[in-house]
């Protein structure tokens, strides 16, 4: 009986320490942008670091965690490869919670996506093709990318449209 307890206790403890170390994350404030900011993440989200939104330049987005993927485009030549913060990651770490995601480009194009689509594959908001930081001209400095190579299912009219460049905001709804 009492290998049992103790078999119990330790899995209790364990099992907590791994719900202890998930929360952290979220809990944790999110620092000013140093430079200006490139994006504006509002509406359902816990963590902010400017009145009810949360800014980030560059170097904050890269804080979140970088990501890197090689696809084709409709609007490139060959297989650029896109590095910039996985979507899912950057949402979960602002405590995120809705269903969709309206993207707000620099011209106020706006395109809502759903939140499932950021579960379902790596779609990444990059600041880099192949190596280099996304100019305004090149459809940067922030440009939504789905992994259409690795998911042929992707590669469609309706996905395309959700591939905005020179976002801008987020707006969690």
């Amino acid at each position: 009986m009492s290998l049992i307890r103790k078999a119990i206790g330790a899995f209790a403890w364990a099992a907590s320490i791994v719900v202890l170390a998930a929360v952290p994350a979220l809990a944790q404030p999110l620092a000013k942008p140093a430079e200006r900011p490139l994006l504006e993440v509002t509406g359902k989200i816990k963590v902010t670091n400017d009145g009810d939104k949360a800014a980030f330049d560059l170097a904050l987005l890269e804080s979140v965690g970088k990501a890197k993927t090689k696809t084709s485009t409709a609007w490139t030549e060959g297989t650029p490869e896109f590095e910039g913060v996985n979507l899912k990651a950057l949402l979960e770490r602002l405590g995120a919670s809705g269903d969709t995601v309206t993207a707000v480009a620099l011209n106020d194009y706006k395109v809502e996506i759903p939140m499932a689509d950021f579960q379902r594959y790596p779609v990444i908001l990059a600041y880099r093709m192949n190596g280099e930081l996304l100019k305004v001209r090149e459809k940067g400095p922030l440009w939504i990318i789905y992994p259409q190579d690795d998911f042929p299912a992707l590669k469609n009219k309706e996905t395309q449209a959700k591939w905005v460049w020179q976002v801008k905001e987020l707006r969690v709804r």
